[in-house]
């Protein structure tokens, strides 16, 4: 199996830039690790404490070090379809991992909010930052030296990801990711899209709108379309820190329950006590970070992940760059048609072949590293082209699928949807932004209209219903930013966006906010950086500044003469304090985050090196 040159490439310059970082991280991971179990070292009162409520054979178990002892952090509420099925995980995996010779202790939980709940609404000005705070828990979880072994339970948005920055701090310990599956289908996604549109138009009532969310989103698991949710599972999966084939399998079935009971033996088999010791720390190289971002581009995943893979590689002495982004699209094809990038969901790709398939496909193709390190003890290319299935009543893993069952879903290496991985970055005078055109129809991606300015998404909404945008234009949403604002993402533009574009205008969207997990149909130049709040060229603009967005060639253009553009005042929007739904709280994360090209992290180590 020989590596494809550029990825071959990248990956070297990855590790090149981040060698003496990820020596540093690797240094502490190993000199944690050289302690054997931390409750060892722990005086009797605090070791007692640390057993106090647990059952006479788990204390006997702990008061030793001979049975590992795993913690379970979980993201469970039961508001939320994705993480209601969690409610019931700990008593399972507490009980498989009794069975198979150690204990369990449930550590702590962690915040999991619903960017679909808060999208337009002031808490979600709150949900990037809330993947910081999601690390900052995990790690107060895990942080009473009492553990072998972690299994961390989360599937949404920035939990994952917050999840494993958290985890990563305690690099040492080896760690399963637990996913709980994606909800059964409901309304197509074509239809949902159409009744959406109408809506914009005032052409369909809030009543039928809702009709039609709520048969779309209608039971327990993930949404299924592949947003940031869906795209976390397949990186887990990719990265080797889940389970081959975990992702998605449907909530409340038998092979979902004995998947997450195999994930409570399996991480048992880790830890130094069994022999196999596989911290994450290790698991998470600059091989994994590689093989994620080849996964994310080949299925046209969620443009966030240029967010959160940056600070997740960074919190693991890794430096990852939008340039990496970049150079590895070029190389890498598409291969999945999942809405918004097609009119499949989820369960429809994992119907066609899904993991095993398109993980087979890649590694044939050289795209990703086959030696990769996984929680199944073993690598990559061994583990990762099996799915599992039960046989009798037990769960057994099998070789997956040779040939898609459905190419309008999942396609091979040699016959792609695209040559390339769908995901660019723009440069030019505005910055550097992020456009993701799996779902932009080539006619779109070139986009020269006058600016119309706007510092709120609400002040485009109501242009819109006014009428004032019948035309072609490139929509300026600024002061979005992480420092401005959270960097909240602006989904309720898509609608109008794509009414305009449906009447034969020539729009694109210019921001430096979010539109990630669910970007579809709208040239959307998105995470500019510099953004408006730290002086960045967006803040110069004016309506009626001839923009360029153009896909093809990588550039996000002011048509205006340099000078001007330089000595034109910055509007940098001196707003009153940001206060009401728990905003105020977060005033030190707005003045400590970095740019949105470094991970837009409050934390050092999103910062370049």
């Amino acid at each position: 199996m020989t590596l494809h040159p550029t990825i071959a490439a990248v990956t070297q310059r990855i590790t090149d830039r981040s060698a003496r970082g990820r020596a540093a991280y690797l240094d502490g991971v190993r000199a944690a690790a050289s302690q054997g179990p931390a409750r060892g070292a722990l005086g009797c009162t605090n070791l007692a404490h640390g057993f106090a409520a647990c059952g006479p054979a788990e204390k006997l178990g702990l008061r030793g070090t001979v049975k590992p002892n795993i913690a379970i952090v979980s993201a469970y509420n039961d508001m939320l379809s994705a993480h209601q099925p969690l409610e019931t995980y700990p008593a399972l995996l507490k009980e498989a991992v009794r069975e198979a010779g150690g204990v369990a202790q449930f550590a702590g939980g962690v915040p999991a909010m619903c960017d679909g709940i808060t999208q337009g609404r002031a808490g979600m000005e709150l949900s990037l930052f809330s993947r910081d705070v999601i690390a900052m828990a995990t790690a107060v979880a895990l942080s009473h030296d009492m553990f072998d072994g972690a299994l961390l339970l989360g599937v949404c948005d920035k939990i994952v990801p917050g999840l494993v920055i958290g985890a990563l701090s305690f690099g040492h310990l080896p760690t399963v990711l637990v996913p709980a599956g994606p909800m059964t289908s409901g309304l197509p996604n074509a239809e949902k899209s159409r009744v959406r549109q109408l809506h914009a138009e005032g052409k369909a009532g809030r009543e039928e709108l809702l009709t039609a969310e709520a048969a779309s989103y209608h039971s327990p698991g993930t949404c299924t379309f592949y947003g940031t949710a869906n795209s976390n599972q397949m990186l887990m999966e990719v990265m080797g820190l889940h389970l081959p084939g975990a992702s998605f399998v449907n909530p409340d079935t038998a092979l979902r329950r004995e998947l997450t009971r195999a994930a409570g033996r399996g991480i048992l088999e880790l830890t130094a006590p069994a022999g196999q010791y596989t911290p994450i720390g290790e698991v998470v190289d600059e091989r994994a970070i590689v093989n994620a971002v080849v996964a994310l581009l080949a299925t046209g995943g969620s443009t966030n992940h240029t967010l959160h893979l940056v600070a997740m590689a960074a919190a693991a002495g890794i430096d990852l760059r939008w340039d990496d982004f970049a150079e590895l699209s070029a190389a890498v094809p598409s291969l999945t048609r999942i809405y918004p990038n097609g009119t499949a969901d989820v369960n429809h790709f994992h119907a066609a072949g899904g993991t095993a398939f398109l993980i087979g496909e890649l590694l044939d193709a050289g795209l990703l590293h086959p030696d990769a390190r996984t929680v199944t003890g073993s690598s990559l290319a061994e583990s990762y082209r099996s799915e599992p299935t039960l046989e009798n009543g037990q769960l057994v893993w099998r070789k997956g699928p040779a040939a898609s069952l459905d190419e309008n879903v999942l396609r091979p290496v040699g016959e792609p949807f695209a040559p390339d991985g769908g995901l660019r970055m723009l440069d030019g005078n505005l910055g550097r932004a992020v456009i993701k055109v799996s779902a932009v129809q080539a006619q779109h991606r070139v986009v020269r209209a006058p600016a119309r300015v706007f510092d709120d998404q609400s002040e485009f909404l109501d242009a819109f219903a006014a009428g004032e945008l019948d035309r072609d234009l490139v929509a300026v949403v600024r002061h979005q930013g992480p420092r401005a604002n959270g960097m909240p993402e602006l989904h309720k533009l898509t609608p109008a966006l794509g009414v305009l574009q449906d009447r034969g205008h020539a729009v694109a969207l210019v921001t430096d906010g979010r539109m990630s997990g669910a970007s579809g149909k709208i040239p959307a130049a998105i995470h500019l950086t510099p953004e408006a709040a730290a002086g960045g060229p967006i803040a110069r603009l004016r309506d009626g500044d001839l923009i360029e967005v153009n896909a093809d060639t990588g550039t996000l253009e002011v048509l205006l003469d340099a000078h001007e553009l330089a000595n034109r005042e910055a509007d940098t929007k001196q707003a009153p304090p940001v206060t009401g739904t728990g905003r105020e709280l977060f005033a030190s994360f707005r003045s400590a985050v970095g740019a949105a090209d470094r991970g837009a992290s409050v934390f050092a180590h999103g910062e370049a090196r």
